[in-house]
């Protein structure tokens, strides 16, 4: 989405960036992007979860978005494409199956200066699936993770700021993505579609980027119940750091960090929190969606680049935390979830 619709050059570093965008006032975060490769390097994240993401409105949804699946799957192959010129440039790496995983993570391990960027291709968002078939087409291109739905109402599912359940449609799809094995994404679903999938869906599942409702009191957030559902289901939660969603009150275009004080701290909340739900650590992760249309306009006041999220660690272990938790915390838990779910 940064590269093809925010027309960024991730291979840029992050002051070039910035200084590219300056005086354009199309998006809020012009200017003020937090994520490079460079940046990525920085704070040694050597595997992400890249992102796909194309929504298709109905008539009458005032979202951005594509006016047919057609085009928003054209869209997603847009993305797909850029992924794979940057694989060409050295750039990043496809992880498709276990061993792909655990070869790039020594590789990482072992150089982390000279090893392309590993990426688990994830769809946001399941409207760019035209049919069932299309879903194939995408596994067999790398997908490994999807979720049914995004804001609003969606083809398969009801997602952020809508109510509404999953449907025939949305259980074909649901029954399709536990027969390849694919990881669920229950990210952005709404409270009623999120129960309905659960009674339904038996397959690997985390929330690559959600908070929690107990500190800010909106359906974007898991309620402590919806995240113990998750622990059960072995799942990891990654934490978001959007702004709105870690405080409470945040007015979209009128808050600011300075004024509401969020800092990551706030993350430390959430992370506890689910901590003490499960009774371990062994279920949080990092989830930041720094690259999901916002930017340090609407970000922890401590974050200046995505490479302060090496900050963390030293705020855990204030807070008490083992050097294992907070490897768990760090990498431990999202990596261990790979290497059993993905396929061999």
């Amino acid at each position: 989405m940064n590269a093809m619709e925010w027309n960024r050059d991730l291979t840029w570093s992050i002051e070039a960036i910035r200084a590219s965008e300056k005086g354009m006032t199309d998006k809020p975060d012009r200017g003020k992007n937090t994520v490079s490769f460079e940046a990525m390097r920085k704070g040694n994240i050597g595997i992400c979860v890249a992102t796909q993401i194309a929504r298709f409105v109905k008539p009458g949804n005032n979202l951005p978005g594509w006016k047919s699946p057609n085009q928003a799957w054209a869209q997603t192959q847009g993305q797909l494409a850029w992924y794979r010129a940057m694989e060409d440039q050295g750039e990043l790496f496809q992880i498709k199956t276990k061993n792909d995983f655990n070869a790039h993570f020594e590789k990482w391990k072992q150089d982390n200066e000279n090893t392309p960027i590993g990426y688990i291709l994830s769809l946001e968002g399941a409207d760019s699936i035209i049919n069932l078939d299309y879903l194939h087409k995408s596994y067999e291109d790398g997908l490994r993770a999807i979720g049914p739905a995004h804001y609003s109402p969606g083809t398969y599912a009801f997602g952020t700021d809508s109510v509404g359940g999953i449907g025939i449609k949305g259980k074909e799809l649901l029954k399709e993505i536990q027969k390849l094995k694919l990881i669920l994404d229950a990210t952005h679903l709404c409270d009623q579609s999120f129960w309905e999938t659960m009674e339904v869906y038996d397959g690997p599942i985390w929330a690559s980027h959600n908070n929690c409702r107990k500190f800010v009191n909106h359906n974007r957030q898991f309620s402590d119940e919806q995240i113990k559902e998750l622990i059960q289901r072995k799942a990891v939660i990654g934490m978001a750091l959007d702004a709105w969603m870690m405080v409470p009150n945040w007015i979209r275009g009128k808050s600011t960090p300075e004024s509401t004080g969020v800092s990551l701290e706030h993350t430390i909340q959430n992370i506890d929190h689910i901590c003490q739900l499960s009774g371990n650590s062994n279920h949080v992760g990092i989830g930041t969606d720094l690259d999901g249309g916002f930017g340090l306009e609407q970000s922890p006041k401590d974050i200046d680049t995505i490479a302060d999220l090496q900050k963390i660690p030293a705020m855990l272990e204030k807070r008490g935390y083992t050097l294992k938790d907070i490897e768990n915390i760090m990498h431990g838990n999202f990596v261990r979830f790979l290497q059993l779910h993905l396929p061999d």
